[in-house]
């Protein structure tokens, strides 16, 4: 309990800070879904026939996986918050496009027999009989849809929309610290608690005051997302800098971001932990974000599809930035000196009882271990799939799980071995064992800044800004930056700042 009440102290303004985001982002969501299934549901009343097929529409949308909505969004959207509302649009409509049809179509027949015989046309009858009478309906569907929508938020997080699911992701990614994992889950249950309490109360006055309530209700919902609007306002950044999912990212953009405002005027924002390589690569071919770090090694294999020419550094750089160029009109700038490379890692107890030292020497043991890897490593040549390949391997289970899962995994026996990276900083917590790569499967991975030849063409000055980093950062330093902000806790932006410091690109 004491470790909790630390962590919360320690992340009290993004506590609050992810609160109001998963707040603002809930509500647009539910207020735009009522805009639109409560007109539909009152029309399709007139239209029963209709009814079905449409109200078995929404019900599909809502068995769509969220996360497949998300990618599918993100080509036409771009990251952020608008796929994010968008998705959780469609999970939000079916209850009140249910509940209202339902409310309107089990009003008194009797009823709606004297209001027509006292000369009120469809309209007036809807208005003044069937919409009050059904507002306890409409309004239970309403409360439904937010909570269910208050939920679903939390995996907005994973494209840069923010809110509490940043702190859940973040702990996952800390090796499944339960802590953060906690202090992201508590907050978005309690409300979802609080705002179902506060529809309660505008259900059972609906009972009373019919419409009213209704009203009552959108306006408090205007008010709620406006605020923040009209009290901060927003200022847009001049570029926007994304980031994988992982401390290493979190510190390269921290590092982009000091260097660019320090020797130019331009405001940058920056979106990390944006997911795996897909989701921000397509943000920047979109445009929603202008620069991201990549690895010369994932830009041939997973971008360009294609394999590396060479084991040497130098000649896979060239491969990429060519490739990149070439293929998708971007710009790969000079690496820094740090090889993040996949690497398979187990314990010191397993590689000394079966003599591990190579990957191939794994075959021995194929059918008895059990394997804990990424569901990029597990798809990837430069994974699992060339393993299968290059050494012969078929392991008889391989569990596939988030990146920081996976430490947690071996350190508890649930798994025998795992993909990870040389600079990762459990390498040294856990005192993992890595199985060289004698056949060269997995090529060099040097960080290097990606951008649209765009990007570079407005503001060119980024090219020597940027490459000031160029042939920086050995893997010592980099795996002793990543432990500083994942087992210290150190903020990735102290921890970029005090690097450059060091190094004598910027002064404070």
């Amino acid at each position: 309990m004491s470790n909790f009440i630390a962590v919360f102290e320690q992340r009290q303004e993004m506590l609050l800070r992810t609160i109001m985001e998963h707040l603002q982002i809930s509500l647009i969501s539910l207020m735009i879904a009522i805009v639109i299934a409560v007109p539909l549901g009152l029309l399709l009343t007139r239209y029963p026939k209709a009814a079905e097929p449409v109200i078995g529409v929404s019900a599909v949308l809502q068995t769509i996986p969220s996360l497949a909505v998300l990618a599918f969004l993100i080509p036409f959207f771009g990251i952020g918050t608008t796929p994010a509302i968008i998705a959780l649009i469609l999970y939000g409509l079916l209850p009140i496009l249910r509940n209202t049809y339902t409310g309107i179509r089990e009003v008194d027949p009797a009823l709606k027999e004297a209001a027509t015989g006292m000369g009120m046309n469809s309209f007036r009858r809807l208005t003044k009989i069937e919409l009050p009478i059904a507002m306890p309906v409409i309004m239970a569907g309403i409360r439904t849809s937010m909570v269910l929508i208050v939920g679903t938020t939390t995996i907005a997080a994973l494209i840069g929309a923010g809110g509490l699911g940043e702190i859940i992701l973040l702990g996952l990614d800390r090796g499944a610290d339960i802590h953060l994992i906690l202090l992201g889950a508590i907050p978005a249950a309690l409300l979802a608690i609080a705002l179902d309490m506060i529809l309660r109360i505008f259900e059972r006055f609906s009972k009373k005051a019919g419409l009213k309530s209704f009203i009552a209700m959108l306006v408090l919902v205007v008010l709620i997302v406006a605020a923040p609007l009209i009290l901060n306002g927003t200022k847009q950044a001049d570029l926007v800098i994304g980031g994988k999912m992982g401390s290493e990212p979190d510190i390269l953009i921290n590092m982009y971001k000091l260097l660019i405002e320090d020797q130019t005027d331009l405001e940058v924002g920056l979106e990390p932990n944006l997911g795996k390589t897909a989701f921000v690569f397509s943000a920047l071919q979109q445009g929603s974000i202008d620069i991201f770090p990549e690895f010369t090694g994932t830009a041939i294999v997973t971008h360009l599809e294609d394999q590396a020419n060479s084991n040497d550094a130098k000649e896979v750089y060239e491969q990429a930035k060519q490739g990149m160029k070439e293929e998708f009109g971007m710009e790969l700038l000079m690496p820094m000196e740090f090889n993040n490379t996949y690497t398979v890692a187990t314990t010191e107890e397993l590689a000394e009882r079966y003599d591990l030292e190579e990957i191939g020497d794994l075959k021995q043991i194929e059918n008895e271990i059990t394997a804990g890897f990424t569901l990029e490593f597990n798809d990837r040549y430069d994974g699992y799939v060339g393993m299968q390949e290059v050494y012969n391997l078929q392991i008889a289970d391989v569990k596939t799980m988030e990146p920081g899962i996976r430490e947690s995994a071996l350190s508890n026996g649930e798994v025998d071995i795992i993909d990870a990276y040389a600079t990762d900083s459990y390498m040294v917590e856990l005192d993992l064992v890595t199985l060289s790569d004698p056949e060269n499967l997995f090529p060099p991975y040097q960080g290097a800044p990606l951008l649209r030849e765009d990007t570079l063409e407005e503001y060119p000055v980024l090219r020597d800004i940027l490459n000031q980093l160029s042939g920086k950062i050995t893997d010592d330093e980099m795996r002793e930056m990543n432990y500083q902000v994942d087992y210290e806790d150190e903020s990735a932006e102290i921890v970029a700042r005090e690097y450059l410091i060091r190094e004598g690109l910027i002064t404070n």
